[in-house]
């Protein structure tokens, strides 16, 4: 079982955000061999946009799977312009780094359900699937599986990060959106949410992680894990992602597997 996690999730939160590129990014990836973690899911954010190491440093010997833009969660996100300030650098910076994978979050501000709005990112983002042939783009939504996979189905280079706890607080079939998505799934976010959509502790809340790991296991799924958990008590960050990882491990009734992909 190839589980990674969330850049930050082993260091403390950075002036309370849930989750941050840390100045001290570094460590992180030390602490990563330590506890036997695949990777890191690199994290491009609204307020490290400007000075974000992504940017500027040498990182293809660290294990970085994708660099999610979390900075395109705005209202703005399906305006040609924004996509183009935001998105091309993060593109630009994954190829010279050699990280094959874009993560893109359609939530919260960015959020598809809406047909017109889905309409407009649309035509947009299949241009970078040919502007940007050797990237792979990952769809992170919130709504339901036809909408993400409207997009996903569009190119060979656009998948899906099936998040666990999105789709828990849309209350939708967790094993209904896996067989209908399998074939796309590059990724999958581990959380546990309650149906209001609060993030709670793994097996906390009202995600069916039974029923997600069948799904899984029957449909062959043999990708990434990505923790994206609750944080935990701050100081505690290397023990919570510890119980975490093994919490998730027995779930899965696999033996450990954290080989590098």
């Amino acid at each position: 079982m190839k589980i990674g996690i969330i850049q930050g999730r082993l260091l403390p939160p950075i002036n309370g955000h849930i989750q941050e590129s840390p100045s001290d990014w570094r460590k992180e990836f030390i602490l990563l061999r330590q506890l036997n973690l695949n990777h890191v899911e690199w994290i491009v954010t609204t307020t490290s946009f400007e000075k974000n190491p992504v940017f500027s440093e040498e990182l293809k010997e660290f294990k970085i799977s994708s660099i999610c833009a979390d900075n395109l969660v705005d209202e703005k996100f399906a305006s040609d312009s924004f996509l183009r300030e935001n998105l091309d650098p993060i593109c630009i910076a994954a190829l010279k780094n050699k990280i094959d994978w874009v993560t893109i979050p359609l939530l919260e501000k960015s959020d598809i359900s809406n047909e017109s709005d889905r309409k407009s990112f649309t035509s947009l983002i299949v241009e970078y699937a040919d502007k940007y042939p050797k990237l792979n783009f990952s769809f992170e939504a919130e709504t339901h599986w036809d909408n993400v996979l409207e997009i996903a189905n569009l190119k060979d280079n656009f998948w899906i990060t099936y998040d666990t706890g999105n789709i828990t607080s849309q209350r939708l079939d967790h094993s209904d959106y896996i067989r209908n998505t399998i074939h796309k799934i590059s990724n999958v976010h581990l959380k546990d949410r309650s149906f209001s959509g609060q993030t709670v502790a793994p097996a906390t809340g009202d995600t069916d992680f039974k029923t997600i790991f069948n799904t899984l296991s029957e449909m062959k799924y043999n990708g990434l894990y990505t923790l994206q958990t609750a944080r935990g008590l701050d100081g505690m960050e290397i023990q919570t992602i510890h119980e975490h990882k093994k919490l998730f491990e027995r779930m899965n009734n696999f033996e450990d597997d954290s080989r590098p992909f």
